[in-house]
């Protein structure tokens, strides 16, 4: 049972600040008094729209600092006290510009000047304080408070981050990472400042997301920051842009994969396995990591990797700890067992059906997270669809009989439990079937595909699973366990074709996702259990 989380966007506080009195350029002349005006505007309560006039402006205002600043810096190369003011009157006119995250409607004016290269090739600044303001820059003039709810703000964005990412944004931003200290706190913002500007990018340009793996060194660099043992802001936001950048990217999850990325998020998440985090910001980076992990097992040479990396018995090591990470856990294993059997057979090999059936029976360590009904249900869901893949992956063997042997013991328990949990989910699938049905009779158009779907989201797949696990145990011609099975569907007045049916519209709705073969072999395997039944 394979699904992601949706990232919502982090909020920040900051504002862009209004532009402070600019001087007079006494070489130059140049006219600020607009900007003074802006000022003394905003001193006074009052507010000056911006507008091309005031854009321009501000626009020539900093390339003359800029033009300034690297003339000194030639002239003057060896004698920092030369270009220093230039510097400080750069960073001014850079600050001024954030006003314009005011007026995102001015972007394509702002490219249309050629602004966007000068301001770019400022991350490569040999001075690092001007790359950080630059930095801070784009953070604002991207941030997702411009776009607003205005359609016209939303395409003026746009134009601004194609401008940037043509003139090599994603590159220049990357490396100026590396060379910043995180011992400095002004540049340790600016480090949390630049990945929020990549995560600002990929919120306007979802393609963003691959585009900075395949061009920067981006991963590399995440992978290196949650591997740091302390926790702080940036190892969470790390391990943050890190799940962005996995979730619904089949690329970026092999990409990292070959970079040893799945060691590497094991490595971090093994820090938890017997202590709980400190903080609830420390818990959401936990919780991050385990977005990421899951991610990585979805293509299958990850899972591979995720098995020579001993993930299957850390997670169950995580589980005997019974710490926070417990269910999340359980969440990482479903994935790396769903469709790869030899995970399924290591985690019977190293004792993991003692662990995953005491929680099958409702045995889950509480808190007061852990009450919520909702992450109980989770968790249950999840193990039913671990324990379908524990049948679907060891067909044979003494492995098979020791899986069969659990719903045996204590007197058929686990079918009892199973058929608790049947009768739960039929009982809402049902529920939202009849509301459907009264829908239709309402007039509302609801087409079959739209139909299954709801029932999907009702619960209408783990029930499936429920029911396939029942084929399984069905088909094991083990009398006692269909005795129990027969009696427990008439004690709650069903038949074996009631399961028949679920199984019948499951086989139906299989999907050719994995090739016309596969789809072939999983309807046979159904079918089986239909005629077994």
């Amino acid at each position: 049972m394979e699904n992601h989380q949706h990232y919502n966007k982090r909020k920040r506080d900051e504002s862009p600040p209004v532009p402070s009195s600019a001087s007079q350029d006494a070489d130059g002349g140049v006219d600020l008094s607009l900007l003074e005006a802006v000022e003394k505007s905003a001193q006074n309560g009052g507010v000056e729209v911006l507008d091309l006039r005031t854009l321009k402006k501000l626009v020539l205002a900093f390339e003359r600092r800029l033009r300034d600043n690297l003339e000194a810096r030639m002239k003057y190369p060896d004698q920092p006290d030369k270009f220093a003011d230039s510097e400080v009157e750069l960073h001014e006119e850079i600050d001024r510009l954030k006003v314009l995250a005011g007026a995102p409607e001015l972007y394509p004016e702002l490219v249309a000047l050629n602004t966007v290269p000068s301001l770019v090739d400022l991350l490569g600044h040999d001075n690092a304080d001007i790359a950080v303001d630059v930095v801070s820059l784009l953070m604002d003039l991207t941030d997702e408070d411009v776009l607003g709810d205005d359609d016209d703000n939303e395409e003026a964005v746009r134009v601004l981050v194609d401008a940037l990412l043509e003139n090599n944004a994603l590159e220049l931003l990357v490396q100026n990472l590396a060379r910043l200290s995180e011992a400095d706190p002004d540049e340790a913002t600016a480090i949390y400042n630049t990945l929020s500007t990549i995560e600002n990018l990929i919120e306007v340009k979802p393609a963003v997301a691959e585009l900075v793996c395949e061009r920067t060194k981006l991963l590399r660099w995440l992978i290196g920051r949650i591997k740091v043992r302390e926790f702080d802001a940036n190892k969470q936001y790390a391990s943050e842009i890190l799940a962005i950048l996995l979730q619904n990217s089949p690329t970026n999850q092999k990409r990292l994969g070959q970079m040893n990325g799945v060691d590497a998020v094991l490595q971090a998440v093994a820090l938890y396995k017997s202590r709980d985090p400190k903080s609830e910001d420390e818990e959401e980076m936990l919780e991050n990591l385990f977005d990421c992990l899951c991610c990585l097992l979805m293509p299958m040479e990850n899972k591979e990797r995720f098995l020579k990396s001993e993930g299957v018995e850390l997670m169950i090591i995580i589980m005997k700890q019974k710490k926070s990470a417990y269910g999340s856990s359980i969440r990482a294993l479903d994935f790396a067992m769903t469709k790869y059997p030899p995970a399924c057979e290591r985690f019977v090999d190293v004792l993991g059906l003692k662990t995953a059936f005491a929680a099958f029976m409702g045995k889950i360590p509480v808190s007061k997270k852990r009450k919520k009904e909702s992450y109980q249900e989770e968790l249950e869901e999840r193990l039913i669809s671990l324990i379908a893949s524990l049948f679907g992956g060891i067909l044979r063997g003494s492995r098979r009989e020791r899986l069969l042997s659990k719903f045996v013991e204590n007197e058929c328990e686990k079918i009892d439990r199973l058929m608790e949990l049947y009768m739960r989910y039929s009982d809402r699938v049902k529920a939202e079937t009849e509301r459907l049905d009264r829908l239709q009779l309402d007039d509302l158009e609801i087409d079959e595909e739209e139909r299954y779907n709801r029932k999907l989201e009702a619960g209408l797949y783990t029930l499936q699973l429920i029911a396939v696990i029942l084929g399984h145990l069905w088909s094991s011609d083990h009398s006692r366990m269909r005795e129990r099975i027969e009696l427990l569907l008439k004690q709650n007045k069903l038949t074996k074709k009631d399961v028949r049916c679920i199984l019948q519209e499951y086989h139906n709705n299989i999907g050719d996702l994995d090739g016309p073969e596969e789809k072939e072999r999983a309807q046979a395997k159904i079918q089986k259990f239909i005629s077994a039944l």
